[in-house]
């Protein structure tokens, strides 16, 4: 790509600033982690960089209507990391899982504090919706955390697009950014940078189209940017072929575990049989899992039976879904029609790669610390350790937070990125603007979800994957790789955010397509569903599939990690993809 770096100087304001500690996205785990390090340390500067707004940004932005990790009484930290690892095939970070058990109702109660409404029995105690969940007024989630931040004195950065980290010697000194309104490039200091992006939506095609393509179960503007960054920094990354899919009811992508749990719905087929009985049990993979089957073999479309719901309940129903997805009440509006008495269709979402129910991102020791020096993860971002939803992207915050605010205590100050860098960053993101030929990203995004979709195990495959597609879909990614890297365009500053985003989940595309390629068992059903290696095999698979990008030969190292605990992960050199990185301890 050619760029005319004088006009680009003429036209973008460069703007260098400086701090303690860099949050890049404003999400729950980015909020909680700025919260703990003014609470900590008030005289240590930090600065949280938001792509949209922070008080309603994120997988919160809509709202939550239960707290789904929390140990009501009888459950334990152990209990907790029981029950992950059995919904996990038993395969996770056993250290990290733990260490967000022993935090949850602490910061459960933290949120409290907050001013979130917590919906509470006579005796004053939380109301249980399950062994770890509890019912909460949510609509407002996101507020009350951005209130939160704002009280803590850290600064923000609102409707500002992480491009890429500094890199100084090995060590991440900072972040570049741009502006998604104005033509201005952010170069940004830090001792420190944790990374709380949340996941990665848009990378499959997803079940609606058209103007309705971002109806979707996870939130569409989490593209998996902080994944991008940590691969072409060179961070080592775990687990990517553990795909997230949703089963969320039909058209509107409404959680299922509203009606499941709160109204005890049953899970039946077109012929009326509760049929998740036939498979071999009822963890999470296998819920979506069956679903797909029922329809595989003729017994769909598959529902939430409703029928038989009194009325006094569509009320409490309504109310639990306005709380975190209205969609479907505007549709029972528009149908004229009330919820119970009906069967709800369901079906599985599209793939997404997130590490807060699945388990794919950064691989991190106990602290969060990534292989990356001076870099921090917490939330979606962080790999190993799946079902963490709100109240554990809270917990690993914290944990991330405490260790930044140590580790600057050795870090007199921010390095500054060099002129050089700062003009190839420059170029290379505003590089689309006003291009006058190429595709746009609209147009290199519907490439990218089809490519996925019909080779990498999208919902027109069933989920299915086999390695002469996966082999197909590199092929096609690395095309689409240069082609994108090259040619997109942007007619202004919200395109241009668009096509960074494109480009990023192309990335984070051909990585997941690595790993998939690379586990060669099944072990999450429909998550990974392998056609041409159908059984689990613990005696040869029973590890952790890493990776390391090298950004100069545009190319992954697969490397395999241990699933046992063990010492602590060891930093990484200007070489990571050739350290050994272990487990951390057990307990924090």
């Amino acid at each position: 790509m050619t760029v005319d770096l004088e006009a680009l100087r003429k036209q973008v304001e460069v703007i260098r600033l400086s701090t303690d500690i860099a949050i890049v996205g404003g999400g729950a785990a980015g909020c909680f982690a700025a919260v703990t390090v003014k609470e900590a340390s008030p005289a240590t500067d930090v600065l949280v960089i938001e792509k949209a707004h922070v008080k309603r940004s994120g997988c919160l932005a809509a709202g939550v209507n239960a707290i789904n990790a929390y140990l009501n009484p009888g459950e334990t930290p152990e209990s907790y990391l029981e029950y992950v690892k059995k919904d996990s095939a038993g395969l996770v970070r056993e250290d990290l899982v733990y260490s967000i058990g022993e935090r949850l109702n602490r910061v459960t109660g933290k949120l409290e504090s907050w001013g979130l409404p917590f919906l509470k029995d006579k005796e004053g105690r939380y109301r249980p919706r399950g062994k770890r969940s509890v019912e909460i007024i949510g609509e407002a989630i996101k507020p009350v955390i951005a209130s939160a931040l704002e009280k803590s004195g850290a600064r923000v950065l609102n409707r500002t697009v992480a491009s890429n980290y500094i890199v100084i010697n090995g060590r991440v000194a900072g972040v570049y950014a741009f502006s998604a309104r104005e033509k201005k490039f952010y170069v940004i200091s830090a001792k420190a940078v944790i990374c709380t992006t949340g996941g990665a939506a848009g990378i499959y095609r997803p079940n609606n189209d058209g103007s309705a393509r971002h109806k979707m179960w996870y939130c569409p503007f989490n593209v998996g940017t902080g994944f991008a960054m940590g691969l072409r920094a060179g961070a080592e990354m775990t687990t990517f072929e553990m795909r997230f899919i949703a089963l969320r009811v039909k058209d509107v992508l409404s959680p299922t575990g509203t009606v499941a749990q709160g109204v005890k719905a049953r899970q039946i087929n077109a012929l009326g049989e509760e049929y998740q009985g036939r498979y071999k049990d009822f963890s999470t993979p296998m819920r979506l899992y069956a679903t797909v089957e029922e329809n595989k073999a003729g017994r769909g479309p598959c529902y939430l039976d409703l029928t038989h719901m009194p009325d006094s309940d569509n009320i409490r129903l309504k109310e639990a879904y306005l709380n975190m997805s209205p969609g479907i009440i505007l549709k029972w509006a528009d149908e004229e029609t009330e919820p119970n008495g009906r069967l709800l269709e369901i079906c599985g979402s599209e793939p997404y790669i997130v590490g807060g129910h699945g388990q794919a991102g950064y691989w991190v020791n106990t602290e969060r610390k990534t292989t990356l020096e001076g870099l921090f993860a917490a939330g979606d971002v962080v790999g190993g350790a799946p079902k963490k939803y709100v109240t554990g992207c809270f917990a690993e915050g914290e944990m991330a937070a405490l260790a930044a605010l140590e580790y600057i205590s050795g870090v007199p100050k921010a390095a500054e990125a060099g002129d050089g860098e700062i003009t190839a960053e420059l170029a290379r993101v505003f590089g689309p603007l006003g291009k006058q030929h190429g595709h746009t990203p609209d147009e290199y995004e519907e490439r990218l979800q089809k490519i996925m979709d019909e080779y990498a195990g999208g919902i027109s495959a069933n989920y299915e994957l086999c390695e002469p597609k996966l082999l197909k879909a590199r092929e096609f990614l690395n095309s689409l790789s240069h082609n994108v890297n090259g040619d997109i365009t942007a007619i202004d500053m919200h395109e241009l955010m668009k096509a960074h985003e494109v480009i990023d989940r192309v990335l984070v595309a051909r990585a997941l397509v690595e790993h998939l390629l690379y586990r060669k068992e099944t072990r999450w059903r429909s998550y990974q569903e392998r056609l041409d290696y159908p059984a689990r095999d613990d005696k040869k698979w029973f590890l952790f599939v890493n990776s390391v990008y090298d950004l100069k030969t545009d190319s992954f190292k697969i490397m395999e990690r241990p699933a046992v605990p063990g010492p602590e992960p060891v930093k990484t050199g200007p070489r990571p993809a050739e350290k050994t990185v272990r487990l951390g301890d057990l307990r924090p």
